[in-house]
């Protein structure tokens, strides 16, 4: 019944149709001549990424934003790094020893 008027004779309406677009990605990955040619290209290094984070339907966070929106308007990935250090370099917090001290950087054995 319709949850409107009551009526029974109701029929199912198709809603929004979404289109996975993942082969544009792909595509991409599986070319490393592709590849080579986004480090040459900030803008489309930056559509990349923005298409990578569409993808996974995550917020990455304002930092991924940032370097995208920079990407995007063809700011070089050197001058993003040297305007926003904190979102680049070694010590970026990606996997690094952020916060490991002298001893825990050795091979383990304490004095």
């Amino acid at each position: 019944h319709c949850p409107h008027c009551g009526s029974a004779q109701v029929q199912r309406r198709i809603g929004r149709v979404a289109f996975h677009r993942g082969g544009d990605i792909e595509s991409l990955l599986d070319n490393p001549d592709a590849l080579d040619d986004l480090e040459k290209d900030p803008r489309a290094l930056g559509k990349m990424m923005r298409m990578m984070k569409d993808e996974l339907g995550e917020d990455l966070g304002p930092e991924f934003d940032e370097v995208v929106s920079r990407l995007e308007k063809g700011q070089s990935p050197e001058e993003i790094e040297q305007a926003l250090p904190e979102f680049g370099g070694d010590d970026a917090g990606l996997g690094g020893d952020e916060g490991a001290t002298a001893d825990t950087k050795s091979n383990g054995d304490e004095a």
